[in-house]
């Protein structure tokens, strides 16, 4: 079985993808591919987790989950999704890194999951965004306190996929960026549910529809259906100038008012992860989806 896993990072996604899954949820079934409801395994897996660093894993673990999870079904693929699989947002940076155990808790499921093929799915996002939006969720009372003594400008999320990659060699990875979403988003769905380019799914437009005008979207479909023959690679070119033309400013705009961080910090942070991003893209194992 393969059990494809969804983990964030956080502010990349408010469960916008499982709920876009859920919506496929019958049509999916009937290739094979489950997508259960998040209260099913979120509490149950974290709580197998958190008895795996105190003991030995349980085993009849699997059985549980799988029960829990699936009820009467036998699927080829799951899917799942948990943004806070990895840590709640105050701890999202700790020891000078992007999320600490990740690597811990990705050899914990692949031990859970020893018979099945584990996949790890992750959205990324420009740490110059990154660590205010999820500084705002924690209980410290200054950036610097949230970092804990760490350097914006030393983070790298590389280094958080290359720690996944060392520790658990077996898995494959997926990436991509946070400011990409809108773009790939039909590709992202297919992806997780391992189906082919151009297969028909409920949903694909939903990311766009919340940053784009209703004129936009109705031209844009409307586009759509006189150009019913596109491939992926013309939808995103499309899409691109759609919202170029008809974009939502409040909605891709975003202000930064931290004290401490000037404009000259966050290009820095910025040109950093562009740099960041295409190391990634050249690591074996990994796979980045991009526009």
């Amino acid at each position: 079985m393969q059990i494809v896993l969804h983990a964030g990072a956080h502010n990349t996604d408010e469960d916008r993808l499982v709920k876009c899954l859920l919506r496929n949820r019958d049509d999916f079934r009937q290739r094979g591919i489950a997508v259960p409801g998040p209260s099913r395994y979120r509490r149950l897996l974290r709580d197998t987790l958190h008895a795996m660093s105190e003991g030995a894993l349980a085993p009849d673990a699997r059985n549980i989950l799988m029960d829990a999870m699936l009820e009467d079904e036998q699927p080829e693929r799951v899917l799942l999704s948990n943004d806070n699989f990895f840590s709640v947002p105050k701890l999202a940076v700790s020891k000078g890194v992007f999320y600490p155990r990740a690597e811990v808790k990705m050899a914990q499921v692949t031990e859970i999951f020893e018979r099945d093929q584990v996949e790890l799915f992750l959205a990324i996002r420009n740490p110059a965004t990154f660590l205010p939006a999820v500084f705002s969720q924690a209980p410290d009372e200054s950036m610097d306190e949230f970092l804990a003594g760490a350097d914006p400008q030393d983070l790298r999320w590389s280094e958080l996929v290359a720690r996944i990659r060392d520790h658990v060699p077996g898995i494959a990875i997926t990436v991509w960026c946070n400011e990409d979403t809108p773009l790939i988003w039909a590709q992202l769905i297919r992806e997780m549910a391992g189906l082919e380019h151009n297969e028909k799914i409920v949903g694909g437009f939903d990311l766009l529809s919340e940053i784009m005008s209703k004129t936009g979207m109705k031209r844009f479909r409307a586009y759509l259906k006189e150009h019913p023959n596109m491939n992926e690679i013309q939808k995103r070119r499309v899409i691109a100038a759609f919202l170029d033309k008809f974009a939502i400013d409040d909605e891709i705009e975003e202000e930064l008012d931290l004290p401490g961080w000037t404009e000259e910090l966050v290009d820095t942070l910025t040109e950093q992860y562009d740099d960041d991003v295409f190391d990634i893209s050249r690591m074996q194992g990994v796979t980045m989806i991009a526009p």
